[in-house]
């Protein structure tokens, strides 16, 4: 099979001849893993999958490639706002800082924002969000669909979809408040970027993505960050309006939707407003093979390699035994994409990413 027709039969719960394969790397580890794979290191990696030349995977032999527009590429994006710096501001007036730590690999980083420009109540009704329209935003997307799409599955990634744009823009402690004491103002904030990733993703899905994924991040390890219920009245309404109008654009369109932690409570509703497929199915916040029994028939998987512990701090059998057991359970009669529950981390070992690799190209017919 080619990595489309691998992915497509997946997502039709049938079995592929193997696994299909998706999976990002935050920009140090990509370093070391270009410099173990080519030998170089110059090359810049954006974990979002917006402008990358996809020389990493395509010698790993993923099925899968991102293309990413939208705030989610404010992450990690000092170089193309405060080249050289450790904090930088976006486009969306968002402030970012670069937050260092140390690993046996080596020194990383990781982005987070601070000071939202629209804390203030009065910065709200003036606010002018980036033109989502500009020709440059797509430049990637189409040459990723022109020069790979016959081939690979093209998934165009729009996370960060509304909530945590909102978060960003107006402050976590805030927007809560908000929900609370303002919820009028709330929809207001969250108008913002639902109407701008409206935009991108009908681009998308206008030149010629196989997937559009969604995504905001509404669970924690063991519970969800908001309510049921108010993920019900400030978010389902949203998303089912954006994915019926993505797929009244292209029937045959997938939508995947990206969100961490455990979101158990709502899965029969994301179904239910047209998602095709969960992402990433963290395995310390739910069970990945009780997931594939309850929603298997309705509903595809994404991920289910644990970057919290086993490919970070796990041995090389251990991964292995995990992706055993992913494709046993989760891939049977398909309905997965096997990928690790994030970007791959700067304290990931080499040596379990290629284990995991091996493993799933080694595994057929989820045996």
């Amino acid at each position: 099979m080619t990595p489309k027709e691998r992915v497509r039969t997946a997502l039709a719960h049938e079995q592929p001849d193997r696994v299909p394969l998706e999976m990002s790397f935050t920009p140090e580890f990509a370093q070391r893993l270009r410099a173990r794979l080519f030998g170089e290191t110059g090359k810049g990696h954006n974990p979002h999958g917006g402008g990358n030349d996809y020389a990493l995977e395509l010698e790993l032999g993923l099925d899968v490639l991102l293309t990413s527009v939208g705030w989610a590429n404010s992450y990690y994006a000092g170089d193309l706002y405060n080249p050289g710096a450790d904090h930088y501001t976006d486009e969306w007036g968002v402030d970012w800082r670069n937050i260092r730590y140390e690993t046996r690999f080596g020194e990383g980083f990781y982005t987070e924002f601070e000071n939202p420009p629209l804390a203030d109540d009065d910065a709200i009704g003036s606010y002018q969000a980036p033109d989502p329209t500009r020709p440059e935003l797509y430049t990637s997307v189409e040459q990723a669909v022109r020069d790979f799409g016959d081939h690979y599955w093209i998934v165009g990634s729009c996370q960060t979809t509304i909530w945590e744009t909102a978060v960003a823009l107006r402050g976590f402690e805030n927007l809560l408040m908000d929900i609370l004491e303002d919820p009028d103002l709330v929809g207001s904030i969250l108008d913002i970027p639902q109407a701008y990733h409206t935009a991108v993703c009908r681009r998308l899905v206008e030149l010629g993505v196989d997937m559009v994924w969604l995504g905001d991040d509404i669970g924690g390890q063991q519970s969800m960050i908001m309510s049921p219920e108010q993920w019900r009245t400030l978010l389902k309404p949203r998303f089912a309006g954006l994915i019926a109008e993505l797929k009244t654009l292209n029937p045959a369109l997938k939508i995947a939707y990206h969100t961490d932690g455990h979101v158990e409570p709502v899965i029969d509703e994301l179904i239910e407003i047209g998602v095709d497929v969960l992402h990433p199915i963290q395995p310390a916040c739910m069970d990945p093979a009780a997931l594939k029994r309850r929603y298997g028939d309705r509903l595809c998987f994404m991920g289910t390699v644990d970057e919290q512990h086993t490919l970070p701090f796990g041995s090389v059998d251990d991964v292995r035994r995990e992706v055993e057991e992913r494709i046993r359970t989760v891939g049977k009669d398909g309905g997965l994409i096997l990928a690790p529950t994030h970007h791959v981390q700067l304290d990931t070992p080499i040596e379990n990413l290629l284990a995991l690799v091996e493993t799933a190209k080694q595994s057929s017919h989820g045996t």
